[in-house]
C-alpha cells in the first residue's frame, strides 16, 4: 500500500491522494485499507519514514566497506542520486510531507540525522574528522543532507528532466567535504 500511495502522491500530490486512488493503484478493496490504517492521515504519517528507510538501506549497501569517511561520503552522495533517479516520487513526497504529514517529516529527518551522525561519530573516533563535537556533527549532517537535496533539484531535476549528476559537481562537493572536515 505504501508503494501505491507513493505513486499516487507523485502524480496527484498529497491533496489528491484519496483512499480510493491509493486502493485502486494497490489493487485492493477500500475496506482492506482500513485493516491497516484508520485514516488517510495515518497512512501519510507512516509513508515517508517507510520509503526513507528504503532509501537508507539502498545507500547503506552502496557505502558498505568504505575505507574512510571520504569514500563513504562520495559513495553515499552518488547513491543518493542513483536512488532519486530510480524513485522519482520521493522528493515530492518529502517536500509535501512538511505541510501534509509533519509527523512523518519529523520522524524521517530524525532517522536520517541519527544515522548520519552515527557514521560521522565513528569517523571522528578514528581521527578522520577533527575539531568537531557531537552537536557540530548534527549541523554537518544537515549541511550534507541539504547539499544533496539542493544539488538534486539544480542538476538532476531541473526543467523536469532527469539525468545523472555531473561528475564536476561530485568532485566539487567532495573537495568541499575534504577541506571542511579537517
Amino acid at each position: 500500500m505504501f508503494d501505491a500511495a507513493a505513486k499516487v502522491i507523485d502524480q496527484h500530490g498529497y491533496a489528491g491522494a484519496s483512499i480510493s486512488r491509493v486502493t485502486e493503484t494497490a489493487g485492493i478493496a477500500q475496506g482492506t485499507f482500513y485493516l491497516y490504517f484508520q485514516s488517510r492521515q495515518e497512512l501519510f504519517d507512516e509513508l515517508l519514514p517507510y520509503i526513507g528507510m528504503k532509501m537508507l538501506d539502498f545507500i547503506r549497501e552502496r557505502v558498505r566497506g568504505s575505507k574512510d569517511v571520504y569514500e563513504m561520503e562520495e559513495r553515499g552522495f552518488r547513491a543518493f542520486f542513483e536512488y532519486m533517479n530510480a524513485n522519482k516520487g520521493f522528493i515530492r513526497i518529502l517536500n509535501e510531507a512538511e505541510t501534509n504529514a509533519p509527523k512523518a517529516h519529523r520522524t524521517h529527518f530524525k532517522i536520517l540525522t541519527d544515522r548520519y551522525v552515527k557514521a560521522l561519530e565513528r569517523w571522528r573516533r578514528e581521527g578522520m574528522i577533527k575539531n568537531f563535537d557531537r552537536e557540530e556533527l548534527v549541523t554537518i549532517a544537515y549541511i550534507m543532507m541539504s547539499a544533496r537535496s539542493y544539488l538534486y533539484m539544480r542538476y538532476v531535476k531541473m526543467d523536469g528532466k532527469r539525468k545523472q549528476m555531473p561528475e564536476k559537481v561530485v568532485q566539487t562537493y567532495m573537495r568541499l567535504v575534504k577541506s571542511g572536515l579537517n
